[in-house]
């Protein structure tokens, strides 16, 4: 079909071609476009023209329904409605007594109405034939419409359709590697030597099957007890399996059946359940795994033990008492239970055991146990239950938690360490003996006007007490007095021992110079009294 763009133009160039119009002898009919392709039930536009140069009697010959829709001098424009097959419309004029004739070549095109493939057996066994067949209901121009049979994307066979329906077959060996492939039929209409494009129209994909399954029978894994009121898990797998994706499997504990997830691989699958112990379960119940494949299946089974072992019963007369009370605790657990109890050495085996708890500040906090163990098919198991003391005593103020003394110099930012201890948390202060002021517990901004004895106090609902804090903070005046003193001190002392010095110095030099003078007139004396 004609671009829509270029029809808007089209008196203009006849206009052009009316300049240069010949003679009636010379005319010519003329029809644009020349030819047509169009989607079935669809219109088209023909302009009819004569170069004539007289006025020309135009006309458009065709079994298709037409109306026209413009004209000029020597032309005449048709719209050609609701086109269903292929059709040649002849336009004609008639210049004086000459008449001339030109025709247009109009195509249709449509898509096969229905693409199917024929379809495939339930299960194919591997290594047989699978015969593959297509049919596809109309479609046009035919010369141009092929089918083509696929598996996935590969193509198997490429036929063009002929007869009506059309139909195609193709064979192919199935193997394993055809496992899950969807097989297609598409039908593909190219228009593309016209200008157009590749029309394609595909059936529904059919996917095919086929089975292998073992003589092995599925790995069965699972607890051999299970507790009541407790879930545990239960995997059921299998290898070999061809298509695994096709298998089923049925997971059930006596007559319960399982709600069963089921993960598949390449050529094998794991089932997982969880199962949950009932008292109406309790006992050995018989847990089954079964496969399913195409018309087979494989079973495994196995014992389960279900149990109930409730926790033992740890009791405290009271979880919070005031320091130095008796405590009774007891540890007690079901019949057919052995129990434990933390800080009691190992006594009867009985379900039954107890103490008694003096208590004291250092318990507060203390995790008391009790353990309980009952044997189910061949296993020892355990099962402890805590419990928390709680003991109510005083405030504590000692002096590794506060200290007694504290020299702090003026200006800087100091931070008193002082803690109480006691059941419930006491609440404490340190207010200056003189006048009451309260020193803050923490870092002071700065150190100046603190000096003096606190008197520190710490309260709670248990009781109180005080313990005294001596604060003496050192000003800067003092301290400058205390270098200088320093300073006076260290040159007197630095001058006494210069002067020592000098003078014990001076005194060993006159005693060696006497030394000398005596020995000099000792050996004159003695070189005298020598004879010639």
């Amino acid at each position: 079909m004609a671009p829509a763009g270029a029809l808007p133009a089209l008196p203009l160039l006849l206009a052009l071609l009316g300049a240069l119009r010949p003679g009636p002898g010379d005319a010519q009919t003329a029809v644009f476009p020349t030819e047509a392709i169009l989607p079935r039930g669809n219109s088209v536009l023909l302009n009819c023209s004569s170069s004539c140069n007289e006025t020309a009697i135009l006309g458009l010959e065709t079994p298709l329904t037409k109306t026209e829709r413009d004209s000029g001098h020597n032309w005449q424009m048709f719209e050609l409605s609701d086109v269903q097959e292929d059709s040649r419309p002849l336009c004609f004029s008639n210049c004086g007594k000459k008449q001339t004739s030109a025709s247009i070549s109009i195509t249709v095109f449509w898509f096969p109405e229905r693409v199917e493939l024929t379809p495939l057996p339930p299960w194919q066994p591997v290594g047989e034939n699978l015969t593959l067949q297509c049919h596809a209901w109309g479609g046009a121009p035919r010369a141009q419409l092929t089918l083509v049979l696929l598996r996935g994307e590969e193509e198997l066979s490429r036929q063009p359709a002929v007869g009506e329906p059309a139909e195609v077959t193709a064979t192919v060996l199935a193997s394993r590697g055809d496992y899950g492939a969807n097989f297609t039929c598409r039908a593909e209409l190219d228009l593309r030597p016209r200008g157009l494009e590749l029309f394609q129209n595909i059936s529904a994909p059919l996917q095919l099957r086929t089975f292998d399954l073992p003589t092995t029978s599925p790995q069965l894994t699972s607890p051999r007890i299970l507790e009541v009121g407790t879930v545990q898990r239960v995997v059921c797998s299998m290898d070999g399996l061809f298509p695994a994706l096709e298998a089923q499997v049925h997971l059930a504990l006596g007559d319960q059946r399982l709600n069963t997830t089921v993960t598949y691989n390449k050529d094998s699958l794991s089932a997982t359940a969880l199962v949950e112990g009932t008292a109406e379960q309790e006992g050995d119940q018989l847990l089954a795994c079964a496969v399913l494949l195409g018309n087979q299946s494989r079973q495994s089974r196995r014992t389960l033990t279900v149990y109930s072992f409730p926790a033992p019963n740890l009791t405290l007369i009271e979880q919070e008492v005031s320091e130095g009370t008796q405590v009774l605790v007891v540890c007690e657990a079901y019949a057919g239970n052995v129990v434990r109890l933390s800080g009691v050495p190992p006594g009867l085996q009985a379900p039954r055991a107890q103490s008694m708890l003096n208590a004291t500040a250092e318990d507060n906090g203390l995790q008391l146990s009790c353990s309980a163990a009952l044997t189910v098919a061949g296993q020892v198991l355990y099962k402890n239950q805590t419990q928390e003391l709680h003991v109510l005593y005083g405030p504590r103020l000692d002096k590794r938690d506060c200290l007694g003394n504290w020299t702090w110099p003026e200006g800087t930012q100091q931070e008193l360490e002082c803690r109480a201890w006691g059941n419930p948390v006491p609440q404490l202060t340190c207010r200056r003996e003189t006048d009451g002021a309260l020193l803050p517990i923490g870092r002071l901004r700065p150190v100046k006007e603190h000096e003096g004895t606190y008197v520190c106090r710490a309260v709670s609902s248990r009781g109180e007490v005080t313990r005294k804090v001596f604060l003496k903070v050192c000003s800067r005046n003092s301290t400058n007095m205390i270098v200088i003193i320093l300073v006076t001190v260290v040159a007197i002392l630095s001058t006494v021992v210069t002067a020592t010095y000098l003078y014990n110095r001076q005194r060993k030099i006159k005693i060696y110079k006497l030394q000398k003078a005596q020995e000099e007139a000792s050996m004159k004396l003695n070189t005298q009294a020598t004879p010639p």
